[in-house]
């Protein structure tokens, strides 16, 4: 069973989203700050944190720090009422992988955990199968209805990326961002050729397309 570990003080607020949890069929255990989550953890292993921000005794962004420092792939979820674009910016710099404001809806919260727990069983088995698409990250290799594709290290990282995270969109510089000088327009400006090269690639793919957001980026829809 899918165990997840929620940490919000408000104890109104934390009996709900554990109820909600349970009535899902996952495991919940709950606390109320950051330093007895902590504790919780040396105890016990959790596949996913919920965590609130503003808490006592350590906050959501030193508890979320103190989790990366021992654990790089577990989900971490923040559900707070913080809604400014500096809260989420350094949330998203420590490690955290999904920002939910409050006032909580929790259908949106159970589809959130589900889209979560998927992203973290592809980054432990390092394959990715969409349609007939198989992406293997350890090879590095892209396979179509199991025959290999040749692609560029850029354009991998590029589709492994997009289709870890469907329906999302993501700017230039986000599917560049592991790659030294992308900052520079000309950098930035080569996804589009990566895009361009991908497309054609896999125009023998189903299941999803990779469409072009005007003025932002790119996602991969799936169908």
């Amino acid at each position: 069973m899918i165990k997840i570990l929620v940490v919000e003080d408000d104890e109104t607020l934390n009996m709900s989203v554990c109820k909600h949890l349970t009535v899902h069929g996952y495991s919940v255990k709950s606390c109320f700050d950051g330093l007895s989550a902590i504790d919780l953890m040396s105890e016990e292993h959790y596949d996913l944190i919920i965590s609130d921000i503003m808490m006592p005794k350590m906050d959501g962004f030193e508890f979320a720090r103190n989790v990366r420092e021992t654990d790089k792939n577990i989900p971490i979820l923040f559900m707070t009422a913080r809604d400014d674009f500096t809260a989420k910016e350094k949330g998203y710099k420590i490690g955290i992988d999904d920002y939910l404001v409050k006032p909580i809806d929790f259908d949106e919260l159970i589809l959130r955990i589900s889209a979560l727990l998927r992203r973290a069983h592809i980054a432990a088995s390092k394959k990715l199968t969409v349609g007939n698409l198989t992406l293997d990250e350890d090879a590095v290799t892209a396979y179509i209805d199991g025959e290999p594709v040749i692609m560029t290290l850029r354009e991998f990282r590029i589709i492994y990326k997009l289709l870890s995270y469907p329906n999302k969109t993501f700017t230039r510089g986000q599917l560049l961002d592991e790659f030294s000088g992308y900052e520079s327009e000309s950098g930035l400006r080569s996804v589009d050729v990566h895009i361009t090269n991908l497309r054609q690639k896999l125009e023998r793919c189903t299941g999803f397309r990779i469409v072009t957001v005007r003025g932002l980026g790119y996602k991969a829809v799936t169908v």
